[in-house]
This record gives C-alpha cells, sequence and structure tokens, in this order.
C-alpha cells in the first residue's frame, strides 16, 4: 500500500509541473451584504463562495493538510484516497479517488464547496463539471512548485473559509522558521552537495531548480547536484555517481530501508555521500506535498547535511 500512495505521490508532484504554476495573486471582486463573496481561485477560475460553509471535499492530501492546520477537521465530509491516514481525520470519512471522482457520490453528500487539485483535470476533460452545473462552489489549486506558491495557497484557503487572519499566522511562523534556518545557512561557505532522491531503482526520480525542493537545499545552505536542470527529473545512475555528491536524501518509503538499498547498490560505493556514511532519510509526507508542513522537512534536511550547525 505505501508503494502505491508513494507512487501517486510522485505522479502528482511530476504531472503538477506539466500543467503549471499557480498564480500569484488571490483575486476578489467587491464584496457585498446580499451576495456570496466572489473569488478568482489559483487555477484563474472565478467562483462563488457561500456565506457559511460547514461542510467540505477535500480533493488531495495537501489541501487537506492546509484545512486540519485551519482549524476546519470537523467540516470535511470526504477526502480524496491519498489523503487517508492522515492524522486529525475520522477514520470512518468516506474516500473519493482525485483522478477518477465519483461525482454522485459527491454530489449525494451535499457540500458547500469543493477543493481540489488540478490534478483531477490533468487529462483536459473537468470530471467534476457536473458539480459546478448544480451550484455547488468548486474551487482548483494547481500543486504549488515554489515556497512562494504554497504561502498563496494558504491565503486563498483561509480567504475561502473567512479564516485570514488564521491563514496569516501560519504563513508568518513558516517564514520565521525559514528564516530562522536561512541566517544559518547564508554563513555556510563551503557548502555540500545534495542529491535528494524521491524514488528509488529501477526509476530514479529527482528534482532540479524550479521545484520547492530546490529552494529548501539553498536555504540550509547546501547545493543540489542537480540545480543546472529544471522541474521533477527521472536522472540515471551514472549521473548520480559522476557527481559524487557530499549528502544524499532520499523520502522513499515504499522499500523497507531505503538508506541500507542505497548504501549496498552495486556501482554506488565510490560516491562521497556513501564511502562517508552520509546518507539520511527525511519524513515522505512533509517533504512530497507543498503546503505548511515543508518546515518539517526543512529542519530535518538541515540537520541531516549540517549537524553540528542546526
Amino acid at each position: 500500500m505505501k508503494r502505491i500512495i508513494t507512487t501517486t505521490i510522485i505522479f502528482i508532484m511530476v504531472l503538477s509541473m506539466l500543467i503549471g504554476c499557480n498564480s500569484n495573486q488571490t483575486k476578489t471582486t467587491p464584496e457585498t451584504s446580499n451576495k456570496p463573496l466572489s473569488l478568482v481561485d489559483p487555477a484563474g477560475n472565478e467562483i462563488l463562495i457561500p456565506d457559511n460553509i460547514n461542510r467540505i471535499v477535500s480533493m488531495a492530501p495537501s489541501i487537506t493538510e492546509i484545512l486540519l492546520e485551519l482549524g476546519f477537521g470537523d467540516k470535511i465530509i470526504a477526502i480524496d484516497t491519498q489523503s487517508k491516514g492522515i492524522s486529525g481525520l475520522s477514520n470512518d470519512i468516506p474516500s473519493i479517488d482525485m483522478m477518477a471522482p465519483d461525482v454522485e457520490k459527491i454530489i449525494e453528500l451535499r457540500p458547500d464547496i469543493v477543493i481540489a487539485s488540478t490534478i483531477t483535470v490533468a487529462g483536459g476533460n473537468d470530471p467534476l463539471t457536473q458539480i459546478k452545473e448544480l451550484g455547488i462552489s468548486l474551487a482548483y489549486i494547481p500543486s504549488s512548485n515554489s515556497i512562494e506558491g504554497i504561502y498563496n495557497d494558504i491565503i486563498f484557503i483561509s480567504k475561502v473559509l473567512n479564516s485570514e487572519e488564521r491563514g496569516k499566522d501560519i504563513i508568518n511562523n513558516m517564514k520565521d522558521k525559514i528564516t530562522e534556518i536561512k541566517k544559518i545557512g547564508d554563513t555556510i561557505t563551503s557548502k555540500k552537495s545534495v542529491y535528494f532522491e524521491i524514488a528509488a531503482l529501477p526509476n530514479l526520480y529527482s528534482f532540479g531548480k524550479g521545484v520547492f525542493l530546490n529552494e529548501m537545499i539553498d536555504i540550509i545552505g547546501a547545493t543540489n547536484i542537480l540545480n543546472d536542470k529544471e522541474g521533477w527529473l527521472s536522472i540515471s545512475e551514472e549521473l548520480v555517481i559522476d557527481r559524487s555528491p557530499d549528502v544524499i536524501i532520499t523520502n522513499v518509503n515504499y522499500i523497507e530501508n531505503p538508506v541500507d538499498e542505497i548504501k549496498s547498490r552495486k556501482g554506488w560505493k565510490s560516491i562521497s555521500a556513501v564511502e562517508n556514511n552520509q546518507v539520511y532519510y527525511v519524513d515522505n509526507m512533509s517533504s512530497s506535498l507543498p503546503n505548511h508542513n515543508i518546515i518539517k522537512a526543512l529542519e530535518e534536511m538541515a540537520k541531516a547535511v549540517y549537524p553540528d550547525l542546526y
């Protein structure tokens, strides 16, 4: 099951890069006392927000975690299948496939709003059209590839739920921690090189520039060995071996011991990180989902790469 979930998350991360980045600003139109709030979601769709939101369907795990952090866990009436197991949710909450949503099931739940990832419309057709036609509010959020984009997602969702102050608090807490870590990272002159593995052999996946994880490597004062490339990447063993990173980080959780698996790979013993026992695991969810929980991954990365400084 872990392999299925993690593989799906990797697919979502890679596909989101192809779909495109979210807009930098949530637009609003003047609010009146007699009309619902009108917003433009991060995907560029104008939507009407009900005055009172008590029933929410969350169609992506990154969205589910933001809703919980904002304090709306008791308003979530259904989730996507990848959100199952997230702490704070009822064990018997209904789940829906984000890639092939059961629209009739969603309608039967009578949601006030459905908040979904643009991954759901990756094929070009919107399977949730019927929901919009019935007058149910539907917001789409592209999977953000930057930390700034994550801030914007949190602001948008908090605005939808009339909880902007709480949203700002979450963002300010993130910024404070990032500033604290970056202050140390900026003092590092001899930067360690890092390879971050998000999928193991036989199909290695990592990332270059234009991904929030690359920003995080920069923040801690290290250098991504793939920062001459863009986006989510399928890479070869030969490339990693040739660039011989000082540190290897993995968030792979679908094999029993990913750190030992990397250390035991044929031909990898010449890599500096393997030779010097500098291979580390960081939490999968917090380093995969673009939301406030990236701070947990950032702290783990900092301590792994520079244990004497963080």
